[in-house]
């Protein structure tokens, strides 16, 4: 971390992945986006300039992980390395979506660990600070020699489905490795717990053997983390229906939905899909199918935390998160 001395001056910049999240969180923040000067050259290198001064501010840069990923992370590293060398006083990173959080781990030989790559690189950068949603899994913090804000969509995602009064209902894990995400769910919406025992042969392709718990005349709820292909949701959304489920409706905070995703869920047996922007969607979709909740709320005031040097636990108190 460097030793420039800080002003307490707030800055707020995006990157170009989620500008309509940036202007969102701005407008919470009550303050203007700063200005960037951003272009590509012919041969696709990136180029970014900062418009205003940034000497001794705590500036927070948004940019998440979203298609084009390498051009938007690679962005991002080049605004860190420009903070840098204008001598901000705090480089804080908004990561609604940690790029790479799925290669957390060898699960072969010869295998990469990228989200501890991303990690090293981010940091060596320039890196003070990050604020990320909802990570993959979170010992991806343990990645990290600076300080991490993890926060979580769960609240606003359990507040929806609250509102909708369902009744008899029960939250489903689409794998074992997502029971502690949807048991926090769960709790919040005081719903029994259900599990898929799912086994991933390959990267994108997954199968599901049995289900643990009872599904049978309950609406099911499936939360995960993100939401990618679409092809695992699907399944497991047959598969409860056919082990007797009335309804399933899906949630997750990361709407990746790569490919033809959003006709396969617009096409699935789901009631609901709902997802959070923390990615935007850009492309036509059904919005009665497909709903997209907003946390930019939750992220000014997690901004605003940090500026204030405040606890950010504090945001989610009594909602049992860890």
């Amino acid at each position: 971390m460097r030793d420039y001395p800080t002003n307490k001056r707030m800055m707020l910049f995006s990157g170009s992945s989620n500008p309509a999240l940036a202007l969102k969180v701005s407008e919470y923040l009550k303050m203007e986006l700063g200005q960037v000067e951003r272009k590509k050259f012919k041969n696709g290198e990136i180029y970014v300039r900062f418009n205003d001064s940034v000497r001794g501010a705590d500036v927070f840069v948004m940019q998440t992980s979203s298609d084009p990923v390498n051009d938007n992370i690679m962005e991002l590293l080049i605004m860190i390395d420009a903070l840098k060398r204008a001598s901000a006083g705090m480089i804080n990173v908004v990561m609604p979506h940690y790029g790479y959080a799925r290669q957390d781990k060898k699960s072969e030989g010869r295998e990469p660990i990228t989200a501890k790559l991303l990690a090293d690189i981010l940091q060596t950068a320039g890196m003070d600070r990050l604020i990320v949603v909802d990570l993959h899994t979170a010992t991806i913090q343990g990645f990290f020699d600076v300080p991490v804000d993890h926060i979580t969509a769960i609240p606003i995602i359990a507040k929806y489905f609250r509102e909708k009064d369902i009744k008899n209902a029960v939250v489903v894990s689409p794998d074992v490795g997502g029971v502690k995400r949807a048991s926090i769910f769960s709790k919040q919406l005081e719903l029994p717990l259900a599990i898929l025992d799912k086994r991933r042969p390959e990267h994108n392709v997954s199968e599901v053997e049995h289900i643990v718990g009872d599904v049978e005349n309950k609406d099911a709820i499936i939360f995960d983390d993100l939401i990618d292909t679409g092809g695992t949701l699907v399944e497991a959304i047959n598969i409860l229906l056919d082990h007797g489920a009335k309804k399933v409706y899906a949630a997750a905070t990361h709407p990746i939905f790569s490919g033809q995703a959003v006709e396969i869920l617009a096409n699935s047996r789901a009631e609901e899909i709902i997802v959070a922007d923390t990615i935007p969607i850009n492309r036509d979709y059904d919005k009665t199918r497909i709903k997209q909740l907003s946390i930019a709320n939750l992220l000014a005031k997690t901004i605003k935390k940090v500026y204030d040097c405040k606890s950010v636990s504090e945001l989610f108190k009594g909602e049992n998160l860890v």
